[in-house]
């Protein structure tokens, strides 16, 4: 294909063959589902969802028993799992302004129908929450919500610090690493934190429809779903058990088989390494769209950020430029709110939205410069070389 795919951060769409592999491996060999009976092919399911949880694990340092990793179709479910679950009538709840509307909307609904109290924490562009702020907010609250990554800015959280805060103040911490799983090394075991949500399709390098949430042993939350789980079946309540107690209905097998390959191409390349690479591509597409005219560059240039970098430019809005990069130069972004409001008021582009690059595990030197050049020849109508419209 002769593009130049720069819309990692919506989905990790030039995926390794070894993902590909993986799943069409699973629909023609095995195609049980992991827990639901004790014949070969159940049993061979079962081995690569243990596997894919242990990968996660790894990738993650999650401490603990593995089935408190349950697995959800998404970030945004495993989210809403946790949200709901954990939040009571009149509890608080304490989100920031780096937050996505798979916090931000499950929150307004549980304030609407439980009158749980949702705080808003201001974030600036580099990721700095005042801490007597967050201290107030924090005063009685039961949970507190941590963004890893904007998916807006690229801009990381301290995490740590921010879950010692709310365990100081007698709060649960739910992490959301949606942005950040694959790009940047995340140690759950040193942060100490309570719960964290991920989705495979992004960083990890998975297809879509298959996502996680991780639940601290010691904190139990309530099911979002019940049914059946395969076993304990004459029960009315879910089991007591994890992951049982949040994985109701049939398992999306082959997303996971293709999960495991992805985490294990990540693994083996190490994320280290990973995240040194894309930052030095981001530094070149950061500096090169800084030079351009009359475009500005709204993603701080941070070595702890993941590999985004958001625009505005003054002549045309992020839509109608990320269409003529897409149609005449084969560069694929993303515009619009991304479904962060908070983080466009912070920027102050709330009313138009922006226009993201952001890259991934398969992005090239020849991405970039081709990016470079798209942007350049749609805003001030220079000429693209022919090698930067040769790009991957």
């Amino acid at each position: 294909m002769d593009l130049a795919y720069l819309d990692h951060a919506a989905t990790s769409a030039v995926r390794p063959r070894a993902v590909t592999d993986a799943v069409v491996g699973y629909l023609e060999n095995v195609g049980a589902t992991p827990g639901r009976g004790g014949h070969r092919l159940a049993v061979e399911a079962g081995r690569i969802a243990l596997r894919c949880r242990q990968q996660i694990a790894t990738l993650l340092n999650v401490p603990d028993d593995l089935g408190r990793i349950a697995f959800t179709a998404n970030a945004t479910h495993a989210l809403n799992t946790a949200l709901h679950g954990t939040l009571r009538a009149g509890d608080r709840v304490v989100v920031t302004a780096f937050d996505h509307n798979a916090v931000l909307r499950p929150a307004a609904a549980l304030a609407r129908q439980r009158d749980v109290d949702v705080v808003l924490v201001p974030v600036d562009e580099n990721g700095v929450v005042d801490e007597e702020t967050l201290r107030r907010a924090l005063d009685g609250a039961r949970l507190l919500t941590i963004n890893a990554a904007s998916n807006v800015l690229g801009t990381c959280l301290d995490v740590s610090r921010l879950a010692r805060l709310a365990r100081d103040a007698g709060a649960l911490s739910l992490v959301d690493v949606a942005q950040l799983a694959g790009h940047c090394t995340f140690d759950a075991a040193a942060a100490a934190v309570d719960m964290i949500a991920f989705t495979g399709h992004k960083g990890m390098l998975g297809p879509q429809g298959i996502g996680g949430l991780w639940v601290r042993t010691g904190v139990d939350i309530e099911p979002l779903l019940t049914g059946g789980t395969g076993g304990d079946s004459m029960q009315r309540d879910m089991p007591a058990a994890y992951p049982d107690h949040l994985e109701a209905g049939t398992l999306n097998g082959p997303a996971i088989a293709g999960l495991a390959a992805g985490i294990g191409v990540v693994l083996e390349e190490g994320v280290a390494a990973i995240h040194a690479r894309t930052s030095s591509l981001k530094r070149r597409l950061w500096e090169g769209l800084t030079a351009i005219d009359g475009v500005r560059v709204h993603t701080p240039l941070a070595p702890s950020g993941v590999p985004i970098v958001t625009i505005t430019v003054a002549t045309l809005d992020a839509a109608a430029l990320a269409a003529r990069l897409d149609r005449e130069h084969g560069v694929l972004t993303r515009p619009g709110l991304h479904c962060a409001p908070e983080a466009h008021r912070l920027l102050g582009t709330d009313a138009g939205g922006a226009l993201r690059f952001s890259l991934g595990w398969s992005s090239t030197e020849a991405d970039v410069e081709r990016a470079l050049a798209a942007v350049r020849s749609v805003l001030h109508g220079t000429a693209v070389p022919v090698a930067a419209r040769s790009g991957s």
